[in-house]
Formats: C-alpha cells, structure tokens, sequence
C-alpha cells in the first residue's frame, strides 16, 4: 500500500513564504511524474505545479515565478517552496504522484491526504 504523506501547511501572512513536503512510502518500484494540486475554498481543484523525473517542471501561470518545485528521488519526496504568498493561495494542497507498484501493472496515480495553507493578516 503507497502513502503519500504531506506536511509544512499552515497560517502565514501576505508576502510570507511556506515550504511543503510530500513523502511517498510502501511498495514502490518506480516514481514518475509528481505534481502539487490546491483546492480553494469554494472553487474547483486546480494544478499548481508538476515535475518530471528528470526534473523538468510547469506551472500555473498564477504561481509562476512565486513557487518552485522539486523533488529529492532517493527520498521519494517532492517539494514546494511558496513565496510572496497572496490570500488568494489560501486553499487546501494535495501532492499527486505517478507511481509503479507492481510489475504487471502500469503506474497509477496516488494522493496525499492534503495540507491547508491560509494566507491572510
């Protein structure tokens, strides 16, 4: 059984920076792409980020030059660092990954439980 396990979510003011983790464990023979999603309050779920396995990463146009994403593969472990956070990121943020637990199947898609991340003063 894969768990993706998300920390590093909270309060913090306008202009203030946060830095999620997600953490995948269990039965894992392979990671492909991983990506972090946010749902904000009463709107629909949106992509944030992605990246690669070899790194090469996307973003919404809304976040783009403010976060960044990455991954430590020998941690199986995807990171997004948030600055110049504006309320409008208050949402709750889930990490998704592609992963291959069975070589008779291909990879599936996994997510974390979500983090809440509240920008406000």
């Amino acid at each position: 059984q894969v768990q993706l396990v998300e920390s590093g979510g909270g309060l913090v003011q306008p202009g203030g920076s946060l830095r999620l983790s997600c953490s995948a464990s269990g039965v894992i023979l392979g990671i492909w792409d991983m990506a972090w999603y946010r749902h904000p309050p009463g709107k629909e779920r949106d992509l944030v980020a992605t990246i690669t396995s070899g790194g090469i990463t996307n973003y919404a146009g809304s976040v783009k030059g403010r976060f960044t994403i990455s991954r430590d593969n020998s941690k199986k472990t995807v990171f997004l660092q948030m600055n110049s956070l504006k309320p409008e990121d208050t949402a709750v943020y889930y990490c998704n990954s592609r992963i291959r637990t069975n070589w008779a199947r291909g990879a599936e898609d996994y997510w974390g439980q979500g983090t809440q991340v509240t920008v406000s003063s």
